[in-house]
C-alpha cells in the first residue's frame, strides 16, 4: 500500500485526471502521462513514496508489461498502457499487479454497462464468448468501429488502480 497520504492523493488526482479526460476526449495525453512518471521516480528518488527509485522503475515496467498485449490485440488505446505504466511509479510492482487485477473487473464491469446502455448485451456476450471459443477469430469484427464496442478504459484504470493504493 502507497505509504502515506501525499501518494494517495497524487495517485487520485492522477488517474482521476486521466479518466476525467478519457471520457472526454477518448485518449489519454503524453503530457499527462510522462508528468506522472516523473512525479512517481521523483517521489522515489525524495524518499517519499516509500518507493525505492529501482522499485518505481520496476512498477512502470511492470504495468507497461501487464497492459501492452491488451494493446496489441486492440482491446486498448496506448494511452491506457502509458497511463497504467506511469501509475506503476508511484505504486511500485506488487500493487501494480494488484490493481491490474481490479481493473481488469472493473473494465468487464463497465464493458456490461456500456454494452447494455447501448443496448447491445446480448451482442457482447456473444462475441466475447466467440473470441475464447475461436482463439480470437471474430477479434476484427469486434474491434470494427461499426461494432460500437469502444469505450474509455482509464475510468476502468482509475477503479482498479484506487482500490490497490488503497491496500483493498
Amino acid at each position: 500500500m502507497p505509504s502515506n497520504a501525499l501518494v494517495l492523493a497524487t495517485v487520485a488526482a492522477a488517474v482521476g485526471s486521466g479518466a476525467f479526460i478519457d471520457m472526454r476526449t477518448r485518449r489519454v495525453p503524453n503530457p499527462l502521462t510522462i508528468s506522472i512518471a516523473t512525479a512517481g521516480i521523483a517521489a522515489a528518488a525524495a524518499g517519499v513514496s516509500g518507493l525505492s527509485v529501482g522499485a518505481s522503475l520496476a512498477g512502470f515496467v511492470l504495468g507497461l508489461l501487464l497492459m501492452l498485449p491488451g494493446h496489441l490485440i486492440g482491446a486498448t488505446g496506448a494511452g491506457d498502457v502509458k497511463l497504467f505504466a506511469a501509475i506503476g511509479t508511484l505504486i511500485g510492482p506488487v500493487h501494480i499487479g494488484v490493481a491490474f487485477f481490479y481493473t481488469a473487473i472493473a473494465g468487464g464491469v463497465l464493458a456490461l454497462l456500456i454494452a447494455a446502455h447501448r443496448r447491445r448485451l446480448g451482442k457482447t456476450i456473444d462475441g466475447t464468448a466467440r473470441l475464447v471459443a475461436t482463439n480470437a477469430a471474430n477479434a476484427a469484427e469486434i474491434e470494427s468501429p461499426i461494432a460500437n464496442n469502444r469505450f474509455a478504459y482509464a475510468p476502468a484504470i482509475a477503479v482498479g488502480t484506487m482500490l490497490a493504493a488503497l491496500g483493498l
